[in-house]
């Protein structure tokens, strides 16, 4: 694939090595930017540097709760390209489906440190390392579990719905040198949501609307409108990416 001219442009997109974030971080690549990516496993981040282009990628290997990560990610950006204008928080984790009734307690404590506390550690290093001076904006992955009910995924979707508390706060904390918006999607076909789908994709799809459950590329696509400058009056918003399917919460 051709690749467009630099944007002059750099982003720093959390959980990128597949999925959703990978989805972002080509999005971002495809209309120019430089982006690092991070991810848990190294093999994987190293496949998908060399996938999206290793002349405008680059990846840090670790987890996204160690802040000791964090500290590396947001430097090697810095490093390679001299500055990071976007944040894109999408590391998450879900590692417990069941009632909430009997959620073991340090599962929860886990949920919150990769989707929520982690999330808030990248946005501060980011605003310290360049955002506070120069602009810029931040993208948090959120999900419609942090908008409705989730049965069987209490503990995500609570941690979700902080996540949209999370980019209130930092939207009018960081205003108006960085925007801040969070993007909500419903079922998107990764390796992480498989369970929601595997064997039954038909069926799941047939809920939704638009006849179809999302791609990466979807989401990709909201990420980099909400960092380009067309949406440079939007701060502080979530954007429901759902293929339609909250229209079926109506009454009737």
């Amino acid at each position: 694939m051709e690749l467009p001219e630099l944007s002059g442009k750099v982003a720093l997109v959390t959980g990128a090595s597949r999925g959703i974030g990978y989805g972002v971080a080509e999005a971002l690549v495809a209309r120019g930017d430089r982006v690092c990516i991070t991810g848990r496993n190294e093999d994987a981040l190293k496949e998908a540097v060399e996938q999206l282009g290793a002349d405008r990628v680059i990846g840090v290997a670790g987890k996204a709760h160690d802040v000791d990560h964090q500290a590396v990610a947001v430097e090697r950006t810095m490093d390679a390209f001299g500055r990071v204008d976007y944040l894109v928080n999408n590391a998450g984790t879900n590692p417990v489906f069941g009632p909430i009734a009997d959620l073991d307690l340090d599962v929860a404590r886990k949920v919150f440190e990769t989707n929520v506390v982690s999330a808030l550690g990248f946005a501060q290093r980011t605003w310290h390392a360049w955002q506070k001076d120069n602009g810029g904006a931040i993208v948090n992955i959120a999900s419609v579990a942090g908008v409705s009910a989730s049965p069987f995924i209490g503990a995500y979707g609570i941690s979700k719905a902080a996540m949209i508390n999370l980019t209130l706060q930092l939207a009018h904390e960081f205003a108006p040198k960085v925007r801040v918006n969070a993007i909500a999607p419903a079922v998107v076909k990764t390796k992480f949501a498989q369970a929601l789908y595997e064997g039954r994709e038909a069926e799941a799809a047939a809920a939704y609307p638009l006849g179809r459950l999302g791609v990466p590329s979807d989401i990709g696509g909201a990420a980099a409108f909400l960092t380009s400058a067309q949406a440079d009056w939007i701060t502080g918003q979530t954007l429901v990416v759902d293929g339609g399917i909250f229209l079926n919460a109506g009454v009737g």
